[in-house]
């Protein structure tokens, strides 16, 4: 397995910046995330405060990013990863059913608004999860609950649906579903996970399912969660000012790291934790 000099987890104005930096330094990374603009910057109107692009909107800012990467030869790995596991001297980073392996790595995950459904954190580990494909094969035979937040859970509702007895799909966007036939479709809010050791059942509004597991896939996740013993403050993550977090080789940048939630502040921390990441690595 190759390990790589850096792995950056985010292609956001952070996760992009912090690339950039590394292929111009000569390291050898991964840069995690989608090729599409996120709709926080499609949905932007109006940005004035990006040095050298006056009048400009999200989806134009979006496209010249998109352009510079492109320009530099910069490719976007589209794997989610859901663990990130310091092993001492390097990170081993689960995407569903691949590993990689990286000596630093970058967080530029963005922040999670969503607060945990109620029972969420109380059940994680005990019938709760955020990697359906990670973990299908425990549910083999038996119900799942999947809520999305976005399509790609319709991947895994459907490659989870070849192992459980039965999959109930709970999308919270709009969309034109392409599911499995034996997947049930719940067009419901869910509003609570219950159970006494582990889950047995996810309430809604108007109904009840009794379910082994419910898999909760979101645009992104607590970053305490994705990396176990990161240090937090006030919701995210705590740095210093070279963009380090408390574990070594560990660098963070963008709306994780805290307010404000500027495009322009996420770049230029991204060119930080880049930096340190170099730093940090020629010191070894």
């Amino acid at each position: 397995m190759d390990r790589y000099d850096i792995a950056i987890i985010g292609s956001g104005p952070a996760g992009l910046s912090a690339a950039l930096n590394a292929k111009i330094r000569n390291k050898s990374f991964i840069l995690f995330g989608t090729r599409n603009l996120s709709s926080k910057v499609q949905r932007a109107p109006k940005i004035n405060n990006y040095l050298g692009f006056p009048n400009s909107t999200g989806s134009k800012l979006g496209e010249a990013f998109r352009e510079h990467i492109s320009s530099m030869g910069i490719e976007i790995t589209e794997e989610r990863i859901n663990n990130v596991y310091s092993m001492g001297e390097y990170f081993t980073l689960m995407a569903n059913d691949k590993m990689y392996e990286a000596k630093s790595i970058i967080l530029a995950t963005g922040v999670e608004f969503s607060k945990p459904l109620k029972g969420e954190l109380e059940f994680l580990g005990k019938g709760v999860g955020y990697c359906a494909t990670c973990d299908a094969p425990l549910y083999k035979g038996k119900t799942v609950c999947i809520i999305s937040s976005n399509e790609e859970g319709e991947h895994e509702a459907n490659y989870v649906s070849e192992l459980a007895s039965k999959v109930y799909y709970i999308p919270l966007y709009k969309g034109n579903y392409k599911l499995n036939d034996s997947i049930e479709l719940v067009e419901d809010k869910p509003t609570e996970i219950v159970g006494e050791s582990k889950v047995s059942k996810l309430l809604f509004k108007s109904r009840e399912i009794e379910a082994d597991g419910v898999f909760l896939l979101k645009d992104a996740i607590s970053p305490s969660q994705l990396v176990p013993g990161l240090q937090e403050e006030e919701g995210h993550i705590k740095v210093d000012r070279l963009m380090k977090t408390n574990l070594k080789g560990c660098f963070a940048a963008g709306d994780c790291v805290g307010k404000p939630y500027q495009y322009i502040k996420a770049a230029g921390e991204g060119n930080i934790a880049s930096l340190s990441a170099v730093s940090y690595l020629d010191g070894k």
